[in-house]
């Protein structure tokens, strides 16, 4: 933890001297030591109050745990007060790494990753508890727009009442990142309003 805090500083101060230097260029997101999260906590108040941060950036999961786990309810429970921007990108599950022969399942398990943690905010409550947090979703969501079913975001039976889960992804945020092919686009322009998806490279 001890090692994580002092990087994630190391990071952050970086972060900041270089929107410093060139301020109408560039914004940045600060790196948290999870799943410390008293660190976490202490990197928050540093990034935002002293060094500005333009929001945070998630990994999709730490030593396990997906970001809807109660372990991170004090982080999200100061990211809402902050009314934070919250950027994840995926990493491997340790029981992902070598699930095909010669890295064959990167680019598939990551977007795997998003979609998981994506499952954790929602089956937690996490979004709708801390709807301050503007959540960021690399790679389009991952494969969430494909199986919006599998996360119970159909109508709902018998009701006219607009499906809460629903409502939670269309008021997430997505990058395009792998995610600008005619195929994926089309069903995430489908899913999510133009004003929810953002410009993003992976480079």
């Amino acid at each position: 933890a001890a090692d994580a805090r002092a990087l994630a500083r190391e990071c952050n101060e970086y972060f900041a001297r270089l929107t410093a230097d060139q301020p109408t260029r560039w914004g940045w997101f600060a790196t948290l030591p999870l799943p410390d999260v008293e660190g976490a906590l202490t990197e928050i108040a540093y990034a935002f109050d002293t060094l500005k941060a333009d929001g945070v950036c998630f990994m999709s999961n730490y030593q396990g745990k997906y970001l809807g786990d109660p372990a991170f309810t004090p982080v999200m429970e100061e990211l809402h007060r902050r009314r934070a921007v919250a950027y994840t990108h995926p990493v491997r599950g340790e029981g992902m790494i070598n699930l095909l022969p010669e890295g064959r399942a990167l680019g598939i398990t990551l977007t795997t990753e998003t979609t998981l943690t994506i499952a954790s905010v929602l089956a937690s409550g996490t979004a709708t508890r801390y709807p301050n947090i503007r959540f960021i979703w690399s790679h389009g969501g991952g494969t969430m727009p494909y199986i919006t079913s599998r996360f119970g975001a159909g109508p709902l039976p018998n009701s006219a009442e607009p499906n809460p889960t629903l409502a939670a992804i269309q008021g997430f945020y997505y990058d395009v990142a792998q995610a600008f092919n005619p195929y994926t686009l089309a069903s995430l322009t489908t899913l999510v309003p133009a004003s929810h998806i953002l410009f993003g490279t992976d480079y």
